[in-house]
């Protein structure tokens, strides 16, 4: 499996229209035929999947049991505005006003690569989570790989 690499700076036009960097378009050699699908993400972001990983994901949440309210609930809230992005002839995407929102998205986006997806973050807030890393990150390293390492020793 090949994961996306690359953050990229981006601009929506007037109509919410943006190109894909031609950087990023290389990995997905498939992406005119298939399609791509955008949608929230768990925060105040949005994440574009190529159409085989929504697919990959569609067939998770068909397993969930239906007659549970909190997987109808999951369901229903994971699925609000998930749309179908084709690219035109100029090699835009358009993102509909309602998922902008969502994101606070006005016209400046940072697209970053996240294994088998990309998010896509108003670059105001996506500049504001790096305000303050400071040893954050090392500590955050240690919390998150550190216990992954340890689980690998202990098998």
């Amino acid at each position: 499996m090949s994961y996306f690499l690359g953050e990229y700076e981006c601009k929506l036009d007037t109509k919410g229209r943006m190109v894909l960097p031609a950087a990023l378009k290389r990995q997905m050699p498939d992406v005119e035929r298939e399609g791509l699908v955008v949608n929230r993400g768990l925060e105040e972001h949005l994440v574009i999947y190529t159409r085989s990983e929504w697919n990959k994901i569609m067939d998770e949440l068909s397993k969930l049991n239906q007659f549970e309210r909190k997987s109808r609930e999951f369901i229903r809230k994971f699925m609000r505005g998930a749309t179908e992005l084709t690219l035109d002839a100029a090699g835009r995407v358009l993102i509909p006003k309602a998922l902008q929102a969502y994101a606070g998205i006005t016209s400046e986006v940072v697209l970053a690569s996240q294994f088998d997806k990309i998010e896509i973050w108003s670059k105001a807030k996506y500049d504001e989570q790096w305000e303050d890393e400071g040893d954050d990150f090392a500590t955050l390293a240690e919390e998150v790989m550190g216990n992954l390492r340890r689980k690998e020793n202990e098998q």
